[in-house]
């Protein structure tokens, strides 16, 4: 649905993308991270056809975003961060301004119109004046404005931005509706536990770059199997005490999934690549050489984690 390749765009010399290549399938819910200043909104707005890029090639169904920007705004819905709604327009004509701004039909427009509001829960609100509507609603209510049209793409920039947490879940149900109807959806997002929940892939971008990205369940798998163990130890067969810590440290680092050892003042931290059946093997055979182990468990799976990792190293 999305193809992505060599896309650069400059500012003067400021290099705001670096040679993005990136593949989003048809029906896929892709989730963007990454910090402010990362590329993403450039990237989106250039997919959408309102900025310029400086290179490369972004095909939306096999139409060139770049040299057919008008024909590009008919196959994608986009949805900015920031958006404007019109004074004195109720709900219901809202959405037909913006049909007859793709050149519907108003029977057309207004069949379409209630399914979409609808979808969105807002079809009690097509008589309410759009200014009066929360936050919450209004975001949802563009991106029913932003399906008006049937888009094959789908973009929203920051959706979840300053929305409270019941305005959050509501988003979030509504783009996981669209996803079982088989739309696909580009999502640009900070708060990464959510995509987890509703993207079933990722890219993670700094500095213009995209870092990585993959099926979440991949890079979920990759944080699962980094993810370092705490332990308490002791070796009770050593009178002295850096006797004990040394014989641990030794039992340690003979195991392969163990690339590094740290002792904190009342715990050992394993850097533990591994796999569950490994940790459980791991400490059956500390108590087996008479280890006396008081306390063991791994991280929890974190996205998050993965994601500050990956931008640090960028910066180093």
């Amino acid at each position: 649905m999305l193809e992505i390749k060599g896309l650069t765009k400059k500012y003067g010399k400021f290099l705001a993308l670096d040679n993005l290549n990136l593949h989003v399938d048809r029906g896929e819910i892709f989730g963007f991270v990454g910090p402010n200043g990362a590329g993403k909104t450039t990237t989106m707005r250039i997919i959408c056809g309102l900025l310029r890029a400086t290179g490369g090639t972004v095909l939306v169904d096999g139409v060139n975003a770049i040299a057919n920007p008008q024909e590009i705004k008919r196959k994608v819905g986009y949805v900015p961060d920031f958006f404007g709604v019109y004074d004195n327009l109720k709900v219901m004509e809202y959405m037909e301004f913006y049909g007859d701004m793709y050149g519907m039909d108003k029977e057309d427009v207004d069949e379409v119109a209630e399914g979409l509001l609808e979808l969105v829960n807002l079809a009690d609100k097509k008589e309410t004046f759009v200014d009066t509507l929360s936050r919450g609603m209004k975001q949802r209510l563009c991106v029913a404005r932003a399906l008006i049209h049937n888009p094959d793409l789908l973009i929203l920039d920051e959706p979840n931005s300053g929305l409270d947490p019941r305005a959050r879940f509501e988003m979030k149900e509504v783009l996981k509706n669209l996803g079982s109807m088989g739309k696909t959806i580009m999502i640009s997002s900070h708060i990464l536990p959510e995509l987890a929940e509703m993207c079933t892939s990722i890219g993670i971008m700094e500095r213009g770059r995209l870092m990585l990205s993959g099926r979440v369940e991949d890079i979920m798998h990759q944080t699962r199997i980094s993810r370092p163990i705490h332990m308490r130890a002791y070796a009770p067969d050593f009178a002295d005490a850096r006797e004990g810590r040394d014989y641990i440290v030794t039992l340690l680092m003979e195991q392969p999934e163990i690339s590094r050892v740290n002792f904190t003042e009342d715990e050992i931290l394993l850097s533990f690549t591994g796999e569950e059946e490994d940790a459980a093997r791991l400490l059956k055979y500390l108590i087996s050489k008479n280890v006396l182990v008081s306390n063991f468990y791994r991280e929890k799976e974190n996205l998050e984690s993965l994601f500050l990792e990956i931008t640090g190293r960028a910066k180093a």
